[in-house]
């Protein structure tokens, strides 16, 4: 599957890989954005099976319903409620706290839309497990993936924020509009 998604990504489509996931670090976070579009997900299983990535996404629970459920479980999808009102970040720590190995990919603008602000909860999970963020770019326009060295949280959240926001600033998604 790994050179089949290779083939897809990199030969039909003609997508290339700047960095690499780090093997070396047993939990993390990963970021991916601009997120404007659906095809986003198709990309991200992509870079997922063709770097042989084993990593978590979660997804509001009714994509987890009906016929297709059983394919966002397969490929690392976890269900979140987001109609309850529990600590989604406290809990996602604790999955990250009881497994020797975690790894979560998630989009920090919550939504397809252009956002002005990300939802912070990648940080807090961050923070909270004490695990590194791993900045990843879909940079539609000049058909790259960037994948950054990990980053790791200081004392000081106005300015982590800022310097990981640096990365994706002008980086188009495939609805530049939403970017």
């Amino acid at each position: 599957m790994k050179g089949i998604s290779r083939f897809i990504l990199h030969a039909l489509m003609g997508w290339k890989i700047e960095g690499g996931f780090p093997s070396d670090i047993k939990k993390y976070i990963i970021i991916v954005a601009p997120h404007t579009h659906w095809i986003d997900f198709i990309m991200g299983l992509l870079i997922r099976s063709s770097t042989g990535l084993k990593a978590n996404y979660i997804g509001k629970a009714s994509l987890f319903k009906g016929p297709f459920g059983f394919v966002f479980r397969m490929t690392g999808g976890v269900p979140v409620n987001r109609s309850q009102s529990t600590n989604k970040v406290d809990a996602i720590v604790e999955l990250y706290n009881s497994r020797e190995k975690f790894v979560l990919s998630l989009s920090p603008e919550g939504t397809r839309k252009k956002v002005e602000v990300w939802k912070s909860g990648f940080y807090h999970i961050a923070k909270g497990a004490n695990v590194p963020i791993v900045r990843t770019v879909l940079d539609f326009e000049h058909k790259l993936i960037i994948i950054a060295e990990p980053f790791y949280t200081t004392s000081n959240k106005e300015t982590d924020i800022k310097e990981i926001r640096s990365l994706y600033n002008g980086v188009k998604g495939k609805i530049p509009e939403y970017s």
